[in-house]
């Protein structure tokens, strides 16, 4: 299915903006990215294959510009991807019907939804800077193991998943779980794609693509560059955390439940 010029163009401002929202806050906005494609797009190869590539780019950016930076820490984000990137490419691997692919689409976007407006909502009642805390290694691989086979599934990094649940933990500083989940989002983007072309379920439009990809590409070199300002991105996860409630919603009454024959 081809868009016309109109719709590329409004989907690829659509695009635009989610990188610059996403990655002002480490993320690669992998779920607005599948959201939005469902509207314009029949097919969810299509739909995981562009939102898994757009992910790739805007994290590469970002992870990039964190090392350099100085947010890097290899030494406590290795564990969390050791696990996740062979389960990212098992849960890409699975042939799922459409209608399954929709519900398992649509809970996870209202789950990251209520998990980073809880993030954002935690952050402005905290009024001292707490301290991080330390946890078995084993947690580490569990949590990478559990989102790298959801993001997987899905057509994510997995980033928003794994950066509220972190940030509730005070398994760190905030821009450190940023830099982790643009690490975490890029490696699993990866292997996803992998999964997908293994399987021969990766179908890429390249007009279309490459159009989109240009687009968050611009996108996510603005956000990382407001994130490394230390701008507030309070505002920015409760707006993000509401389009995709709002959109997690209609996902799964239209394109999931919507199609079961009860």
């Amino acid at each position: 299915m081809q868009l016309t010029p109109e719709s590329l163009s409004i989907l690829a401002l659509c695009f635009f903006i989610i990188a610059i929202l996403y990655s002002s806050v480490g993320f690669g906005g992998g779920s607005s990215y599948l959201a939005l494609l469902t509207l314009f797009f029949a097919s969810f190869f299509v739909i995981r294959s562009v939102a898994l590539v757009c992910n790739l780019i805007v994290v590469s950016g970002s992870t990039y510009l964190y090392y350099k930076n100085g947010h890097f820490d290899v030494k406590k984000f290795i564990p969390f991807v050791a696990t996740s990137i062979p389960l990212a490419f098992i849960g890409a691997s699975f042939r799922l019907k459409e209608y399954v692919f929709f519900i398992i689409l649509g809970l996870a976007l209202m789950l990251s939804a209520i998990l980073l407006g809880s993030q954002s909502i935690k952050e402005r009642k905290q009024k001292t800077r707490l301290t991080a805390k330390k946890y078995p290694v084993w947690v580490t691989y569990v949590l990478g193991a559990g989102i790298g086979f959801l993001s997987g599934l899905v057509g994510i990094g997995g980033g928003i998943f794994l950066a509220p649940i972190l940030n509730h933990m005070r398994w760190d500083f905030s821009i450190k779980i940023a830099a982790l989940a643009s690490f975490f989002i890029l490696v699993n983007s990866i292997s996803g794609i992998a999964g997908l072309i293994s399987t021969g379920m990766f179908v890429f439009p390249w007009k279309e693509g490459l159009v989109l990809g240009a687009a968050v590409l611009i996108g996510g070199q603005i956000g990382i560059r407001i994130s490394l300002n230390k701008l507030s991105g309070r505002g920015i996860k409760l707006l993000t955390a509401i389009l995709v409630l709002i959109v997690g919603i209609r996902v799964l009454l239209k394109n999931g439940l919507g199609v079961i024959d009860f």
